[in-house]
């Protein structure tokens, strides 16, 4: 998933200002009198006033926005039309500090606009506004309407409809149908004034002062008390993101499983950072659930633990080196190999040309030995600079870390970052042509992205083939609040090129020699479902090992209220024929507001 730290205008600005290149293509502008929030609104997502001009549209104000580049205010007619699909609220672009207060009974004329968060080209839903209005006070003190509850009752079970293939299924024309659908309930209701209670928080609060709480409380939760995303059909519809009219410092700090006591209530906005947002103008108070980060089972002496962790652009300059290694020796009991993701140059972002990472690595094993833990050994190859993708001049690449008094790493010369690691038969085994090397780094599936590194090891006499993955990431995908339904994952395109060159080696592998050991781990960037996965497993030459877990335990992420798999380890047919195979996501980053890195790691035990 996108980093949470990567577009960001800032930290409480929920929408832009509006501009032609993020506003739907509008008619001819005209003249419209005497109409109403909920005639603006109208019964889909696109108001049948766009474009028009619309004069002393009465309401109350029932929150305004002073801070961001989105300032404004809502408005909502305290006299609602009988029909549930049109909403009764609507905000007010002003641009500048709005000069109304909260229960002041207003006229508003102005230009009724669509307003695409992200641009058009994100394929977000559009927000109804109203722009350039003038704005006339008729007497303040006005009770503002009452919160429309949002909760597991109101709340439709199915998440949207299936987009009009006339329209390269946007959802846009369609007659909103609230009863039926989730996304249409909650447009129903956009710019109106909501409430939920005692909700239950399912993703911490990020460092933009946002959480995600759900109004589903048995939603497909997860045992630690988040909601598991477990399809493309399960998008859970209880969840809900919350951000806040007040100031950031007041905003609670969050971890799955805490709970907003008493009631949240604001008007519901759109945002290009989740969608439907709940900006809260009273907050619940934060209940804390207790949630405390796991810890994995030892190793036994016969065992080989293998783990992958991405430790989130890691360079020299970061403070959280301790915290990882304390995480690496203590949470996950120090691993017997490690594969790293996401550990930049020695220099970080500067991006000057280099490329190698010793100084990052280095420090990273003396904390873990600070910690406790072993003297790990480490291989890697340097990438071609600024041509692996991630955070420009930082160069991620994947690293091994071995325990050198448990496995052994067979080293054979010639890989770099351009020479192509092989499979050749030697005694009638599989071994690689060069180790540590990358799988094929020519190729197009690659292209600014990171390539797959290969290494050899050896644990009690048992060779075992190591690849270590970070394949494209889900930036550019569309939402899953988006006007397309269902939304396009574009980013699949370029994984699924990927995951076929890595099935491909493992062939190679298991070609020369069926019942060899091999393991490939790391950030894939998608789900244990998806496609991406159905091609790396191939015909059974791998195995996504974390479906041995129960499904309420499956995922290694959080994101939008969604508890996901993004890291897996994948083994091959003679590891889990084994029977001894144990898995662990060790839940030590994603569910909490303090995380080191946004993902969790995973852990494999297995007798080779």
């Amino acid at each position: 998933m996108p980093s949470r730290s990567s577009a960001r205008l800032a930290a409480l600005t929920v929408a832009a200002v509006c501009s032609a290149a993020s506003t739907i293509a509008l008619t001819s502008p005209a003249h419209a009198d005497s109409v109403r929030v909920h005639d603006i609104q109208g019964t889909t997502r696109i108001s049948p006033f766009a474009g028009q001009k619309v004069t002393d549209v009465p309401g109350i104000v029932t929150a305004t926005r002073t801070y961001g580049s989105s300032k404004g205010f809502w408005l909502q007619d305290p006299t609602p039309d009988a029909n549930p699909a049109t909403s009764e609220g609507v905000f007010v672009f002003t641009s500048s500090t709005p000069k109304v207060a909260v229960g002041d009974a207003v006229t508003v004329t102005g230009t009724v606009s669509e307003y695409v968060p992200g641009g058009t080209s994100s394929g977000n839903q559009s927000v109804t506004e109203i722009t350039k209005p003038a704005v006339t006070t008729v007497s303040t003190g006005n009770p503002v309407p009452a919160p429309v509850v949002v909760d597991e009752d109101a709340v439709p079970d199915a998440y949207a409809p299936q987009g009009d293939s006339a329209a390269a299924n946007s959802v846009n024309g369609l007659t909103l149908d609230p009863s039926a659908y989730a996304l249409d309930y909650y447009e129903s209701l956009e710019g109106m004034n909501v409430q939920v209670a005692d909700v239950r928080v399912v993703t911490a609060t990020d460092p933009y002062s946002e959480l995600w709480v759900t109004v589903k409380p048995w939603e497909h939760r997860s045992r630690r008390g988040g909601t598991v995303y477990g399809s493309y059909d399960s998008q859970n519809t209880g969840r809900l993101q919350i951000q806040s009219l007040g100031a950031t410092a007041d905003f609670p700090k969050a971890d799955v499983g805490d709970t907003l006591e008493g009631t949240t209530t604001g008007p519901l906005d759109f945002n290009q950072f989740g969608g439907y947002t709940l900006v809260a103008a009273k907050l619940g108070t934060l209940a804390s659930g207790g949630l405390e980060r796991e810890t994995t089972q030892k190793q036994s002496s016969r065992e080989l633990a293998v783990a992958t962790y991405n430790v989130e652009n890691l360079d020299p300059s970061d403070a959280t080196f301790d915290k990882h290694a304390s995480a690496i020796v203590h949470n996950l009991q120090s691993p017997d190999i490690v594969s790293l993701e996401e550990i930049q140059d020695n220099n970080g972002a500067k991006d000057d040309g280099t490329v190698d990472a010793n100084e990052t690595v280095t420090k990273l094993i003396d904390a873990i030995v600070a910690a406790g833990g072993p003297k790990y050994d480490w291989r890697s190859v340097n990438p071609v600079n600024d041509q692996d993708g991630g955070e420009p001049g930082g160069n991620i690449r994947q690293v091994f870390l071995f325990n050198p008094e448990r496995v052994s790493f067979v080293d054979r010369a010639g890989g770099d970052s351009t020479t192509a690691v092989g499979v050749a038969k030697v005694h009638g085994k599989a071994q690689l042509t060069v180790s540590p090397g990358r799988i094929d780094p020519a190729n197009a599936a690659w292209n600014n992205s990171r390539k797959p590194l290969a290494g050899e090891f050896v644990f009690r006499g048992k060779t075992v083939f190591v690849i270590a993955n970070h394949l494209n990431s889900k930036g550019g995908d569309q939402g899953l609040t988006a006007q397309y339904q269902p939304p396009v994952r574009s980013s699949e395109i370029q994984r699924h090129a990927q995951a076929t060159e890595v099935n491909a080696f493992v062939k190679d592998i298991l070609s020369v020699q069926k019942n060899a050991n091999v393991i490939a781990l790391g950030d894939m960037n998608d789900f244990e479902f998806s496609g991406t996965t159905k091609i790396l497993e191939g015909d059974g030459e791998l195995w996504s090992a974390i479906k041995s877990l129960p499904k309420s335990e499956r995922y290694s992420y959080d994101y939008q209220g969604n508890q996901q798999v993004l890291d897996q380890i994948l083994i091959s047919p003679a590891i889990r024929r084994g029977c001894d195979v144990d898995y662990d996501s060790v839940h030590i980053n994603a569910e909490f507001h303090d995380q080191i890195s946004d993902h969790d790691p995973q852990v494999l035990r297995f007798r080779p």
